[in-house]
């Protein structure tokens, strides 16, 4: 039997260790490339025990255009009381932050700033909080003698916070408790992805019809005592991607895969046919 030499344009077995160990090299740096930082990814990175004072201060929002509110009085004479509950007539669909929608009807306040109320007409409800809107119609149904001792109360139908980016459900969150802060917004949308951009968080709130834009840092504990961690209604909250999601959508990223696999296919072909 004839012995047969290897062809000549085969690399000899010490150059292809080496050429295989360049490959796997090669692969690894890949694969630790398109890794995500853990410690980027987590919230309050190395915080202690703490105790932090909430900040609630001035946090009763004015009523606005367009803003929708249910109405309720009471007193101690029910058939007098129930004309004024009798009014409530712009109905409308919500969502809630438990993702079920909802029907609301309400006063609606118009483009001007006002409410039609029963008896006591148009009256001026934008600038002002629910407070001095309950005390104003209280007085107003005392002086015209038209109930004894009225309770009101106003509650918003449309308080609500939008949350888009980078977190698992982007959304516009209607908050029946009328409280909510940064941390709650985010977990109702799902928390944040693991490409989200943790120390630079866009809070984007309007008021006196100038728009604030506030960046956040959620890595560090200096956001419990922000002004900005208890939310007002109509404030937007967006998450930024960070480099490792910008990176994983490019073209080049794309290519990656076949590439890895075509060299991984090429390295056992060679060990199999030397």
């Amino acid at each position: 039997m004839k012995n047969f030499k290897k062809p000549l344009f085969l690399p000899s077995r010490g150059s292809f260790k080496n050429f295989r160990l360049k490959i796997l090299i090669f692969i690894s740096v890949i694969s630790l490339s398109a890794c995500v930082n853990v410690k980027k990814a987590t919230y309050f990175n190395d915080i202690p025990d703490s105790e932090f004072k909430s900040r609630f201060e001035n946090m009763e929002s004015v009523i606005r255009e367009n803003d929708l509110l249910s109405i309720s009085v009471s007193s101690p004479n029910p058939e007098a009381t129930e004309v004024f509950n009798a009014s409530n007539v712009s109905v409308t669909q919500t969502s809630t932050a438990t993702g079920t929608t909802t029907q609301a009807s309400g006063y609606l306040v118009d483009h001007e700033g006002f409410i039609r109320f029963p008896f006591l007409g148009t009256l001026k409800a934008a600038g002002k909080t629910k407070q001095e809107l309950r005390e104003e119609i209280t007085k107003e149904l005392v002086d015209r003698k038209l109930l004894l001792e009225p309770i009101v109360d106003i509650r918003y139908l449309n308080y609500r916070v939008s949350v888009l980016g980078e977190v698992k459900d982007p959304s516009v969150l209607t908050i029946p408790s009328e409280k909510v802060t940064l941390l709650e917004a985010l977990g109702l949308a799902g928390d944040l992805t693991v490409y989200a951009k943790r120390d630079n968080i866009l809070l984007i709130r309007e008021e006196d019809n100038v728009k604030k834009l506030v960046r956040l840092d959620l890595t560090s504990d200096e956001i419990f005592t922000s002004p900005y961690y208890n939310l007002k209604s109509n404030d937007i909250i967006y998450v930024e991607a960070n480099k490792s999601k910008v990176a994983s959508t490019s073209r080049v990223n794309q290519w990656l895969p076949i590439i890895i696999s075509s060299l991984s296919l090429a390295v056992i072909a060679f060990d199999r046919f030397l």
